[in-house]
């Protein structure tokens, strides 16, 4: 049985309303972290950035504009299924970025045919492993803060 699903999207880079730039977007789902998604920006000249969320976060911000702190996702346009805009901040820091929602659709029915949406508590390492998973994200969001800085 597959334990991953990662897939790459071109999303653009939203610098101002007259300056965008398309850049490669690494997905990844992992059933050992089930609950999370990871995007890996890859913007030119600067080191590849990982985002960690949660996964339903991202399916939700597909159709509705959803998301708390420092992680905004929205459809850019709600009466129809096109764009989806994934805004993040670190601090007074801020990127806006603009996907296709169809390959994030994609990426998101493959991780619910690994573990599907809803039954990540059922599976039994995870619990298990919980602390570890955790101490994964905050490594990951610390990092995220030093990199932004």
């Amino acid at each position: 049985m597959r334990e991953s699903v990662q897939a790459e999207v071109m999303m653009s880079f939203l610098v101002s309303e007259e300056l965008s730039f398309r850049i490669p977007v690494e997905l990844r789902y992992d059933a050992r972290d089930p609950y999370a998604v990871r995007l890996t920006f890859h913007l030119p000249g600067d080191a590849p950035v990982t985002w960690a969320f949660g996964r339903e976060l991202l399916l939700d911000g597909i159709n509705k504009p959803c998301g708390d702190g420092d992680v905004h996702i929205a459809p850019t346009h709600p009466e129809d299924l096109s764009d989806v805009h994934i805004r993040l901040q670190v601090g007074g820091d801020r990127a806006l970025f603009r996907a296709s929602a169809a390959p994030l659709v994609a990426f998101l029915d493959r991780t619910d045919r690994i573990v599907p949406l809803g039954q990540e508590r059922n599976l039994g390492d995870f619990e298990e492993n919980l602390d570890e998973a955790l101490g994964k994200i905050l490594a990951e969001s610390q990092q995220n803060e030093q990199n932004a800085g």
